[in-house]
């Protein structure tokens, strides 16, 4: 790694000398150097040789070392990918079962407890595993910039290859020309990005990776289970994409029917022309003549329809079959997407029903290879793309919808008033009914066939929205199919009512079947009719009232047959993971979230209903980040069960999902992780109640002591607000144009009101972090000194290790600490201590960052006094990554602190910055964001 960091390092040094010549050169090596040795050595001198420099930059020098130094983290990072790659492949080929999270080392502790590889398969055929992307704006990097990563990654690849001299020159050629095109290559965006600019963003990787990787993976499995060659059954359907973009509108006001509907659109074309690709390279492959083999009568039927009648393909049935495919598959893709995307000239055919028509064709050829001693064909090529229809259909994603329950509220209010409804004798003033009075009127609704919605009626802007986006869903769901959009997420669901009403707005806009028989009565339900009412609880207070919630949802009998047979007795739950940190810091948003976990499953148990969580992860800690393979085994026993999904956001995307390598080893961490915790025996489940009980009682406790810790700094200390709006760079990264949506959710200055992702993200700029660590070590400190407050006889030492014990014995508890102690290792008080000084009331700084840094004192020193070692003593690796990307991260943070301060110097001074300053400065402070997302990762 070090090796390939030097090598870029070299050729981007030569790159900016070239470009901006020796001085401006000479002051980045300047500042580089200080910094280095600064962090190897801290040598005070140097920090002060590193600063000094940094405040007399021009803001054109400023401008050009940032992108430096943003860039050489960019290739740091590509260096850093490969060499994890590199280890993964050197693990498997040692040793395929002894790699964690591989395939090979899941089945093999599966049979070591018991679980023969039989019932794997067997337990597939009940599992689904559902990546969702979002277009949560935590990416800062353009997708130019991305493109030109993925070249310079398969250079990397290369270069580990043998090569021939010329070999080497021109791969040296190709290396040094994308760095050179990187550097050159504007970094930032001048404009917001649009909705259908993220659906594009999206879509690229499905082309690059899941299209590849997901088909590639099932082959593996099919292999693993001991699948034979001659053997034409395919591996059940477990894993499954979903997306959000385009359908997500809570909060973003550019989401609507268009964004819908082109959305789907942009996933069909892409899918079909995967399809195409492959059907056509089918074709040309399976050149198999009838002279040497025989074929089934089903593959010569299949044949003869062909509308190829070459005499050249007379005795080649099966790629006279394909042909026919192919002709049928590009009527297909014309009448679903409306473009012509054939590559080659096609006969006229009849377009197929559904993706099954198409399966089944694929299976036909199969089956003929099968049973004709030719089995060994169908792993080359086919068997991927017949796993890929079992999984992608003619949708390629399932589309989420997702929307404020407020909204619906609104929307209901306006509709009963326009019907002039009543209930009860007296007008429906939806907004002023109580609780179990809006249940009682929805309920009335759902039984009534009666419309609400009128063509006649004038509604406001709003409602004709939110009406036309759900009536495009359900034109979306007869074109593609109902697997094209499947759940409908409630954000703030705060009561039954809420998710009620969702219902109701379903059955007014086609979603929901109203067939009624000859008698009036209402047709039974059917499989796949309606959209799946998901509610998600974000709050504390949401997640504490969710199970009850669901309770009285599943007591419903509408409710109740809706989800036996039109869910396949499977009920989703989503779960919010940064609302709840930001209303009750990180310690109490894990255990009220595990809390939560456990409580629905009794809930679900009770009622005989499958329980699916869907987990709303971020990037960052704070936001549910980390590994998702530990964050999977620490899920409460039972709460899996084969069922999961979980979003995917940002730059967490390009992390894992940036080609179809990365995406496999990704993927097959999040399929082992479901099926271990889902099949072998949770740790939980082996320890004694005593045992379990004295960890919740703790934990509890801790969770306590810490909300209290964490509001007492962000809701109840004076001049917090001020503070945080002055010590961040928060207003600048809302002008970054790195996604479609507002950074806000109202107007003004509320911390309340602020998205939970430019809360984290102002944060982590700021190197304090707060959202990972604050609260804890308050929390852990009273525990250890002072207990409980309970006479229970126990010692400091004793409690101490208690903790030891959580932390060694209990999943949740360790990955808690995990996530964390990588958080405190980037956090840094010296820098953050920096941002303070832009806040100009001395009080309001000298408090606000005491309170800080008091805290982070504490929690340091609790993690020691658990883990009895320093920050990432056992992830060297890590630790020594983190060190070398520090050395780049922090002039950037010093940087940025500059700037702002000569910005706002002049706003103070009310000297007019003329049009050309001000664009500079803000450049430079945004060039620092992207730098300093770069080198801390998961910070979003």
């Amino acid at each position: 790694m070090q090796q390939d960091i030097r090598l870029l390092g070299r050729i981007l040094g030569a790159a900016i000398r070239e470009s901006e010549g020796q001085p401006i050169f000479d002051i980045i090596e300047t500042v580089r150097r200080a910094a280095v040795r600064f962090k190897r050595e801290g040598i005070q001198q140097e920090r002060d040789t590193m600063i000094d420099r940094l405040t007399a930059l021009s803001d054109d020098q400023a401008n050009t070392l940032s992108r430096a130094f943003s860039y050489f983290l960019h290739l740091a990072n590509l260096a850093e990918d490969r060499d994890q790659q590199k280890r993964q492949r050197r693990r498997l080929l040692s040793s395929n079962e002894a790699q964690i999270g591989t395939l090979g080392h899941t089945l093999a502790e599966l049979e070591r407890h018991g679980v023969q590889r039989g019932q794997v398969r067997d337990f597939l055929a009940k599992t689904m595993i559902v990546p969702v992307l979002t277009a949560h704006p935590t990416e800062v990097q353009r997708k130019s910039t991305l493109d030109l990563h993925r070249h310079i990654s398969h250079c990397l690849v290369a270069i580990d290859s043998r090569l021939t001299e010329e070999e080497s020159h021109q791969l040296a050629l190709e290396l040094t020309g994308y760095i050179k095109t990187l550097w050159l290559t504007r970094m930032l965006r001048f404009n917001k990005l649009t909705v259908n600019d993220e659906i594009e963003n999206a879509v690229a990787y499905f082309s690059t990776t899941f299209l590849k990787a997901i088909p590639n993976l099932y082959t593996t499995f099919a292999r693993n289970l001991g699948e034979q060659a001659d053997n034409a059954a395919l591996v059940p359907t477990f894993l499954k994409m979903g997306s959000w973009i385009g359908g997500d509108r809570d909060g973003n006001p550019n989401v609507n029917a268009d964004t819908l509907t082109h959305a789907m659109n942009r996933h069909a074309t892409t899918l079909f022309d995967y399809y195409l690709a492959q059907v056509h390279l089918l074709g040309s492959e399976l050149s198999l003549s009838t002279s040497l083999t025989q074929v089934s009568p089903e593959l010569a039927s299949l044949s003869e329809a062909s509308p190829d009648q070459s005499r050249h393909r007379l005795d080649e049935p099966y790629r006279r079959a394909l042909i026919g495919v192919y002709a049928r598959l590009a009527a297909t893709a014309k009448h679903l997407t409306a473009h012509d995307l054939a590559l080659r000239n096609t006969i006229p055919a009849d377009p197929y029903d559904d993706p099954a028509e198409f399966a089944a064709d694929l299976a036909v050829i199969a089956r003929s290879l099968c049973d004709n001693h030719a089995g060994a064909v169908v792993p080359l090529r086919l068997q991927q793309l017949q796993q890929a229809v079992a999984v992608f259909g003619f949708h390629m994603a399932a589309l989420d919808l997702r929307q404020s329950s407020d909204v619906h509220e609104r929307i209901l209010t306006e509709l009963y008033q326009r019907a002039a409804i009543k209930h009860e004798g007296q007008p429906v003033q939806y907004d002023q009914l109580n609780e179990e009075q809006k249940i009682a009127v929805l309920l009335a609704e759902l039984d009534d066939s009666r419309p609400l919605v009128s063509p006649w009626q004038q509604y406001s802007e709003e409602t004709r929205k939110e009406l036309a986006i759900l009536q495009a869903a359900a034109s979306v769901r007869r074109h593609y199919g109902c697997n094209a959009i499947t759940q409908y997420i409630v954000s703030h669901t705060e009561t039954l009512s809420d998710l009620l009403e969702v219902l109701v707005l379903q059955q007014e806009t086609g979603l929901i079947s109203q067939q009624r028989d000859d008698a009036g009565q209402r047709m039974p339900v059917t499989p796949g009719d309606g959209l799946i009412v998901v509610p998600l609880f974000e709050t504390i207070p949401d997640l504490e009232a969710g199970p009850a919630i669901m309770d009285r949802w599943l007591s419903l009998p509408q409710v109740r047959e809706r989800v036996v047979h039109a869910q396949d007795n499977i009920q989703e739950v989503m779960l919010g993971y940064s609302d709840s940190n930001k209303d009750g810091g990180y310690l109490t948003s894990n255990w009220s979230l595990y809390n939560a976990e456990l409580q629905l499953l009794e809930v679900f148990r009770r009622h005989d209903v499958r329980l699916r969580l869907f987990h709303g992860r971020g990037g960052s800690v704070g936001r549910g980040g980390g590994s998702s393979f530990d964050a999977i085994l620490a899920q409460p026993p039972g709460t899996v069960d084969g069922q999961i999904r979980l979003t995917e956001q940002g730059e967490v995307i390009q992390s894992k999902y940036k080609n179809a390598e990365s995406g496999r080893i990704n993927l097959e961490l999040l399929v082992s992780a479901t099926l271990l915790s889902s099949l072998a025996p949770h740790e939980e489940a082996r320890k004694d109640a005593d045992t379990m009980q004295r960890y919740t009682q703790a934990m509890a406790w801790l969770s306590d002591a810490a909300q209290h810790a964490y509001r007492r700094l962000v809701y109840d200390t004076p001049g917090f607000v001020d503070y945080f709006f002055a010590a961040t760079p928060i207003n600048e990264i809302a002008g970054l144009n790195i996604g479609s949506r507002p950074a806000s959710r109202k107007k003004g200055q509320r911390i309340e009101d602020l998205r939970a992702i430019p809360w984290g993200f102002s944060w982590a700029q700021c190197r304090l972090m707060i959202t990972g660590w604050y609260g804890v070590g308050t929390a852990i400190d009273t525990f250890i000194r002072l207990g409980t407050g309970k006479d229970d006889g126990s010692t400091q030492q004793s409690r101490t290790q208690l903790l030891r014990d959580m932390a060694e014995h209990w999943p949740f508890f360790q990955t808690v600490l995990s996530n964390m102690e990588m958080v405190l290792a980037k956090t840094d008080m010296d820098i953050g201590r920096q941002y303070s000084e832009l806040v100009a009331d001395q009080e309001i700084r000298r408090t606000i960052f005491g309170m800080i840094e008091q805290e982070f004192g504490l929690t340091r020193d609790a993690l020691y006094s658990i883990k009895q070692q320093d920050l990432l003593a056992d992830n060297p690796t890590l630790k020594a990554a983190l060190q070398e990307r520090f050395a780049y991260t922090d002039p950037l943070n010093y940087l940025q602190v500059e700037v702002i301060r000569r910005q706002r110097a002049l706003e103070d001074a009310q000297q007019e910055p003329s049009k050309l300053e001000q664009m500079r400065s803000q450049r430079t402070i945004h060039l620092t964001i992207n730098g300093i997302a770069t080198g801390l990762r998961n910070s979003g």
